[in-house]
């Protein structure tokens, strides 16, 4: 796995620089993170199903949102 420095960008190695392999492991952590749901307002329910779109576990809707945030 990645180490503490860069994440989940650590897969790359020494590869493609230091600034670049920490903005991935920014943008990996942010798509990756649980958000508030805009329907039901349950906390830490929303999660990325694929780029642009999400979906909250608890009211099961689906909606449209940026690429790496739902808002």
């Amino acid at each position: 796995m990645g180490n503490k420095k860069v994440g989940t960008a650590g897969r790359f190695g020494p590869r493609y620089g230091k600034r670049i392999r920490e903005k991935v492991s920014q943008i990996e952590a942010l798509s990756r993170k649980r958000y508030r749901c805009p329907f039901c307002d349950k906390d830490k329910k929303v999660k990325r199903v694929v780029y642009g779109i999400w979906q909250c576990k608890n009211c099961e809707k689906k909606f449209v949102g940026g690429a790496y945030k739902p808002y």
